[in-house]
């Protein structure tokens, strides 16, 4: 039978050109038999090799004794009256006003109430290790009081001619809320605190730049109050006396106690007065009389004008507010000032009701 018509057919091909000479597949190439295939890739990090150094240790972590709940409250009040350069010495020991913190507290004598606190610093000579050193003890003073029981502040001292009531914002001072440890994290406009503490903005690093006399004012200043009834001054009838001379005389004049003609005398014995300077003596005690008589009576007409213009709800507050007085409480590393205790305050709160 003879062939259809058509080509001739090839040899066959080698396997190698048959697989070279083969159409492309469209889509992925076939692997060749002689092919490896790869090694699966590693997932995650790399291991580490065995001959790496292991890191050293965490060190462990450090515990500290956890905050009270008014552990800084003493702190926060400013120590009116305390010269700028001593304020640090008050850190020099470790100070604790747990008592303070416990009246403050649930269980506690002024839990609950309206309370301003400021705070102040008394120097004594006590034992420390041993040894006997003048110590600077800082106090906090309480105010029980639903009202602020001042806006003012008296500048006084032995070194200053004349008193001067100002504003507390005159010397840069304000009462400010207190805020608890535990709620530091709430919202400041949320609070209702009823703790206050007599707070001062003036920056310790600007008083370079200030005049002597002014900041010299901050360390004659002290909380001013006037009570509704006036504290009986047992030298009310004394005039301080600084006579003109070289050297000056110094002294005090009681009016009631003293008899001029023979206070006079005296001084001329000790031969600190000349004789001849006995008449010009007399009529300068007598003006520096005058003088205090003329204060006395402004300051009665002024404190008698002031209490009946106050709000009858601010005067009832006065009428029943009471003053208490914290000392630190003794530790370990504190030294005791247990004997050193006292219940004056300055001359314008005179003596705390309650001493603590």
């Amino acid at each position: 039978m003879a062939r259809p018509k058509g080509k001739k057919r090839a040899a066959e091909d080698p396997p190698a050109e048959a697989e070279a000479k083969a159409p492309a597949v469209r889509g992925r190439p076939r692997k060749s038999a002689k092919t490896e295939p790869k090694p699966p890739a590693a997932r995650g990090r790399p291991k580490k090799s065995a001959d790496t150094e292991p890191k050293p240790p965490k060190p462990e972590a450090e515990y500290f004794p956890e905050q009270r709940n008014l552990e800084d409250l003493w702190l926060s009040a400013f120590p009116i009256g305390t010269e700028w350069e001593n304020i640090d010495k008050i850190k020099e020991f470790n100070w604790n006003f747990e008592n303070l913190e416990k009246a403050l507290e649930e269980g506690g004598k002024l839990y609950g109430k309206t309370v301003y606190l400021f705070g102040s610093t008394e120097p004594q000579l006590l034992d420390v290790n041993g040894e006997s050193k003048i110590v600077l003890i800082p106090i906090v003073v309480a105010v029980d009081c639903p009202f602020p029981p001042s806006d003012k502040i008296g500048i006084n001292s032995v070194q200053r001619e004349n008193e001067e009531i100002v504003p507390m914002k005159a010397m840069k001072m304000a009462w400010l809320p207190y805020v608890p440890l535990e709620d530091r994290l709430s919202r400041i406009d949320s609070l209702k605190t009823k703790i206050f503490t007599l707070g001062c903005t003036q920056r310790r690093s600007a008083l370079k730049h200030l005049k002597t006399e002014r900041v010299k004012k901050f360390d004659y200043c002290m909380p001013y109050y006037m009570p509704l009834t006036p504290p009986e001054e047992e030298d009310d009838t004394v005039v301080n006396i600084m006579y003109p001379l070289e050297p000056p005389i110094v002294c005090d004049f009681d009016w009631e106690m003293d008899d001029m003609t023979d206070f006079i005398d005296e001084k001329v014995k000790d031969e600190v007065l000349p004789e001849e300077e006995k008449e010009k003596f007399k009529d300068f005690i007598k003006e520096r009389v005058r003088e205090r008589k003329r204060e006395l009576k402004q300051a009665k007409d002024a404190r008698k004008k002031a209490i009946d213009d106050l709000d009858p709800k601010l005067k009832e507050a006065y009428a029943n507010i009471r003053f208490y007085k914290f000392y630190p409480v003794k530790t370990d590393d504190t030294p005791d000032v247990s004997n050193v205790k006292a219940k004056y305050i300055n001359r314008y709160y005179r003596h705390a009701h309650e001493l603590l």
